[in-house]
């Protein structure tokens, strides 16, 4: 993404009141909109998906906010969206909560628009908290209330009843004034540019790439396998994850994660090993079994070298108040700074400190691996603490209000 000296300076229009917007959902139209989003100094961007009952989220609508009104895409009419897709790599797209709309792009179309801002994102670094939604959001800043009727509504159904139109519109129409409202206060309190690194990430199509090579990790038990159990699981995840997509099925419904780090452990070689898990029924055996064993077998005949790596284990019972020291310092230069302590610094990058016990300052940043605007608030006072030169102490608990101080001259207000 290119680097803004500031922030993109838009014309000051009033806010749009739509009560109601064009359902694009043939080809001419739908050909006008993408040279209207291609030609647009910014849009706003939200989808409603279905996730449930397929391998990927099936994209049912998308809905594009202008300056002066909205659109909204009938994704299931339309059955090519790609031009849509490439139009938003032209201009700036402003959304909320947007990682999940921008993983259906990478997934279905392989690019992300690369200009993109988080109004969740922006609102986190104004004190609003991590996961602030749309509704609380629009509420607090634009004083609009938003009906929200439509949260679960089968978005496969056609025509569009009216309450569902209103819903799609309240989604994305009040986005670009979010914009205009939260980004002077980020400019005021000095946090722009915080907020712009985090939304530049969002505009990476790195970002929705999965390493599929350790998606089994992500299986509940992974972390206590030992190497030859990680290589079956490994081959079983793959076999799942192949199944799944061939059949447009969730994972889950092939086998899930608990039946697969079942299997993993037991190595089953026959089918009547099979019987060794109550979760397995006879459908599934019938389905799948062969396939189970030949994955299986695929691991054992895997050489000692060509085995998965164990993952890093969580901290030690001996470390874990080293982390927990830790992290209490997050907290107190988060409740200084305003901001969620999640949004510094995951538990994972101190357990890896706590692991990994870096001696020289850079080795210490790099086992972090924080951006640049992170380092900036906990780099020292963190690196201070673990080499003894700050400390923890609780102020204000003879007051019947505690709180926990990091005392060093860095953190001094």
């Amino acid at each position: 993404m290119p680097a803004f000296p500031f922030p993109p300076q838009y014309p000051n229009r009033p806010a749009v009141v739509v009560t109601n917007a064009p359902i694009v959902d043939e080809p001419v139209a739908f050909q006008r909109l993408c040279a209207r989003v291609q030609d647009a100094a910014r849009v706003g961007l939200d989808t409603e998906f279905h996730a449930e009952r397929t391998y990927a989220p099936r994209l049912m609508v998308v809905q594009i906010a202008f300056d002066d009104g909205v659109a909204v895409v009938d994704a299931v009419t339309l059955s090519d969206l790609q031009p849509l897709a490439a139009a938003l790599m032209h201009t700036t797209v402003i959304g909320h909560a947007l990682s999940a709309d921008l993983k259906i792009f990478a997934d279905r179309f392989g690019i992300v628009p690369s200009r993109v801002f988080d109004t969740q994102i922006m609102a986190a670094f104004l004190g609003y908290g991590m996961q602030v939604s749309l509704g609380d959001l629009v509420r607090s800043v634009c004083g609009v209330r938003l009906a929200k009727s439509q949260t679960v509504s089968d978005w496969s159904a056609r025509p569009f009843s009216g309450r569902q139109i209103e819903y799609l519109v309240d989604d994305v129409v009040h986005l670009l004034p979010l914009y205009d409202a939260l980004c002077p206060r980020l400019v005021e309190q000095g946090r722009y540019e915080w907020a712009y690194e985090e939304c530049e990430e969002l505009g990476d199509i790195e970002h929705y790439r999965l390493d599929e090579r350790r998606a089994y990790l992500r299986i509940p038990g992974a972390t206590r396998m030992n190497r030859r159990e990680l290589g079956i699981l490994n081959e079983l995840v793959r076999m799942r994850d192949g199944i799944a997509r061939r059949r447009d099925l969730p994972v889950r419904y092939v086998l899930p994660d608990d039946v697969v780090g079942g299997l993993a452990v037991i190595k089953p070689t026959r089918l009547e090993d099979l019987s060794q898990l109550r979760r397995l029924d006879g459908n599934v055996k019938r389905q799948f079994g062969q396939a189970i064993l030949d994955a299986v077998a695929r691991a054992q005949a895997l050489a000692e070298d060509e085995l998965p790596q164990r993952p890093a284990r969580p901290a030690t019972p001996a470390r874990e108040p080293v982390v927990n020291v830790l992290n209490a310092a997050i907290a107190e230069i988060a409740r200084q700074a305003d901001l969620p302590p999640s949004l510094l610094v995951r538990r994972a990058a101190l357990e890896r400190l706590s692991r990994e016990i870096p001696q020289e300052r850079g080795e210490f940043e790099r086992v972090l691996g924080l951006q640049p605007w992170r380092l900036a608030l906990v780099a020292q006072p963190l690196w201070d603490l673990c080499r003894g030169e700050a400390s923890l102490k609780i102020e204000g608990y003879a007051d019947g209000d505690p709180k926990v101080r990091v005392a060093h001259e860095s953190l001094a207000q």
